[in-house]
């Protein structure tokens, strides 16, 4: 049942106010992270293979043969500091540090037609329009702004495959839309491989674009059809010239002439328009053909009802949204369903209405029993994101297993995804988390998952001597820094990856493999150094790195952190951790000087993705490494601490502003964290059993179970100063422990939180 309202506790009183009616009013989209804008605020349904979003500048990734870093701004192609648009995109990724895609930009225009996007200091000198903020429109599964400049209203809105498009164009005989084939996100001049055009008639067009980037042999498919018959059309070819061109050359390819191919293709079709008139476009994609694209598009959006296809999508939030509904106050609401939003955007669908999809080996394959899914950003998304679906969207976590184990088969390599997107192994960041993933499901028995077959895969990648120092760690126990870096940092999360495949094994009765795989799970001893009390880069000649500097984020052997905050990642033994710090008292102090030292300016000079926002004292909660950290004190014996902290990090790393997230979204983990934390527990170690209790924001929670049952929780005395947990109970029973176990929740019940303002 939907909830329409709810009870609203303002300042801890029990006043119930009018609230929206619906759980998408609570979603802003334009939520991102401050001075990134690395969220998309555009169109797409739950886990949609398209993601239509505005553009609002076209920086180039290199200016002069350097890295540009002013493009680490433009990740999701929008920044809400902008004051132009250039056009509207089908692909995006939501909250990365790195990014490809934006493929396929559209953009209505009137007068004279220019086919540059033009400056954002000068913005007539190209195709581009002023927009404002007042007159933009962000909600789930829809976007809506004004393009100043040629008063044209534009509308957007998206089922899984097809992008919708509505434009309301003034009175003219000089309508344009322009095709931009060329505009990319992390573009350079040689991204483009190749592109063709297809004008089937005069409403259908169709073709391809095979880009080499972040995913260097990305191919997208398109079937694009208009409302109304375009009166004119033209291509622009702004490939560079060829030594031999064929005898193409006897055709003017430039005007209403039905086909162009090259690498840097523009389209442009005219029209004449009323006042009012509207001109819809739907947009189709595929992996595999532009036969597929349209099939797609006929069998998604087969009439141009954009109302109703808008309704149809924001009824899937509605939906989605509703698996965890909760009771709580307006801050809380809004960060919460915002949360709930981006972390069920990915992964995506990457597989055509027929079951088809392009494979990791280039080849067309056909899913048997499962949809394919890719945007695989595992580093991040393992540690709490892919247990929240575990959850709730257990049947759909299950598909993005048989998605990773199908990646496997497809390998070259014979190794699980790392980080995978469009048929493309991208290789980006540490570890192969994918494990991580497969451990959670098969520990949690997920159901529909081959689970010998996840063992054997895990296996095969963790046994890969070629990738990222595994050789090395391998055969000496951890990483040397003097033969591959980031060493600390990688020793750590094979380790804890080792101990998933272990806790597999021991699921699966493969005592040989659990013996193997938990005594390398230990490996984390051998880059402890006592002397500092930190983890330290190691080298082959087993001393220690010298120099040794703790706190910076530039240091050998980390990636993206420092010694403070790798030093603790060991989620899977914990206990062990705190003895080598010596012991629960010291462990303790320890983390209290985590959260209270203050940093200087220098500390952030040399990252990109850790700026002053996104921490609190050292303690950097806008990156992942560092997520599970206040956690900790459970298990040194200060459940009221972690109570404390999460509490404290709730409030100061997410708001429903603009700027409101302390880091990058990471596709849907930074959020998936502030869900399970709102809630009152946290996966510490995905590949367990347990969630380990923390302090609920919210008053009440239930959560619909994909069995049917229902999982409720409620914080009783709930209130901003109140972040103190009593006692719990769970049906019942008085909790002697400060974690839950998985099929707790699955099985149903009531988990009661008895909070307090006293420690």
């Amino acid at each position: 049942m939907r909830l329409t309202s709810f009870l609203v506790f303002i300042l801890g009183a029990h006043s119930a106010i009018a609230q929206p009616q619906r759980l998408t009013d609570y979603v802003n989209p334009l939520i991102g992270t401050h001075k990134m804008g690395h969220t998309f605020p555009g169109a797409t349904v739950p886990f949609g293979a398209v993601q239509l979003s505005p553009e609002t500048d076209t920086l180039p990734y290199e200016v002069n043969g350097k890295y540009n870093k002013d493009v680490y701004k433009y990740c999701a192609g929008y920044q809400y500091t902008d004051k132009t648009i250039v056009g509207f995109a089908h692909t995006h990724f939501s909250g990365t540090g790195h990014s490809d895609l934006g493929d396929f930009l559209i953009m209505p225009t009137v007068g004279k037609l220019q086919l540059n996007p033009g400056t954002a200091d000068r913005p007539k000198s190209g195709y581009r329009s002023p927009f404002s903020h007042n007159e933009e429109t962000a909600r789930p599964d829809y976007y809506r702004v004004r393009l100043s400049r040629y008063n044209i209203l534009a509308e957007l809105t998206a089922t899984t495959r097809v992008g919708v498009h509505q434009y309301t164009f003034p009175k003219t005989d000089s309508a344009h839309i322009i095709l931009d084939a060329v505009y990319g996100i992390y573009n350079y001049p040689d991204k483009n491989v190749w592109t063709f055009m297809r004008v089937e008639n005069d409403t259908l067009v169709t073709g391809y674009r095979q880009t080499n980037g972040w995913g260097r042999t990305r191919t997208v498919y398109f079937a694009m059809t208009f409302s109304r018959p375009f009166k004119d059309y033209g291509f622009q070819n702004g490939s560079k010239k060829q030594v031999y061109r064929g005898f193409w050359r006897k055709f003017d390819e430039t005007h209403n002439f039905p086909e162009i191919a090259g690498t840097q293709i523009k389209a442009w079709f005219d029209f004449n328009t009323r006042a009012g008139d509207q001109i819809k476009i739907k947009f189709a994609i595929s992996p595999v053909s532009t036969a597929n694209a349209l099939q797609n598009l006929q069998t998604e959006a087969p009439g141009w009802n954009f109302k109703q296809i808008k309704q149809a999508g924001q009824e899937l939030w509605e939906r989605e949204l509703s698996k965890a509904a909760i009771t709580a106050d307006d801050n809380t609401l809004r960060n919460y369903y915002t949360a709930m939003y981006h972390s069920f955007i990915n992964p995506t669908v990457y597989m055509d209405v027929n079951g088809e999809y392009r494979g990791l080996d280039q080849n067309t394959h056909k899913a048997e029993g499962f949809t394919n899914y890719t945007t695989f950003s595992l580093w991040d998304t393992y540690r709490a994101q892919h247990p929240l679906l575990n959850i709730l969207q257990p049947t759909r976590n299950s598909h993005m297993v048989a998605s990773m184990l199908a990646h496997y088969n497809q390998s070259a390599h014979k190794m699980l995804p790392v980080w995978s997107n469009s048929a493309n192994e991208n290789w980006c960041m540490i570890g192969y988390h994918s494990v991580s993933v497969l451990a959670d499901a098969v520990v949690k028995d997920i159901p529909g998952i081959d689970r010998a077959a996840a063992l054997d895969a895990c296996v095969a990648t963790a046994r890969h001597k070629s990738y990222d120092g595994l050789g090395y760690y391998r055969t000496l126990g951890y990483v040397p820094e003097d033969k591959n870096g980031a060493s600390v940092s990688k020793t750590l999360e094979y380790a804890y990856d080792d101990w998933c495949i272990a806790r597999m094994a021991a699921k699966l009765n493969r005592q040989d493999i659990y013996n193997e795989f938990m005594l390398r799970s230990l490996n984390f001893r051998n880059v402890f150094d006592p002397s500092s009390g930190f983890m330290r880069p190691r080298l082959s000649n087993d001393s220690f790195k010298k120099p040794f500097d703790e706190m910076n984020t530039d240091e050998p052997g980390y990636i993206e952190g420092n010694a403070w905050n790798y030093s603790l990642y060991v989620p899977h033994a914990p206990d062990e951790l705190i003895q080598l710090m010596g012991g629960k008292r010291r462990f303790i102090a320890h983390l209290d000087s985590l959260f209270t030292m203050q940093l200087p300016d220098s500390f952030f000079a040399k990252t990109e993705d850790i700026s002053r926002d996104g921490i609190i004292g050292n303690y950097v909660h806008g990156n992942e490494p560092s997520h599970h950290i206040a956690y900790l004190y459970n298990e040194a014996g200060a459940p009221h601490k972690t109570q404390r902290q999460v509490r404290d990090i709730m409030k100061k790393m997410y708001h429903p502003t603009p700027d409101g997230l302390g880091g990058n979204d990471d596709c849907g983990q930074m959020s998936a964290w502030y869900i399970f934390s709102a809630l009152g527990f946290y996966p510490v170690a995905p590949g367990s059993d347990q969630y380990w209790l923390g302090s609920p924001s919210v008053a009440t929670a239930t959560l619909h179970l994909e069995n049917g049952k229902t999982f409720t929780i409620t914080a009783r005395n709930q209130g901003d100063k109140n972040v103190y947990v009593q006692k719990a109970t769970l049906n019942g029973r008085e909790l002697d422990r400060t974690y839950i176990r998985h099929q707790e929740i699955t099985d149903g019940g009531a988990l009661v939180f008895y909070m307090t303002d006293k420690e």
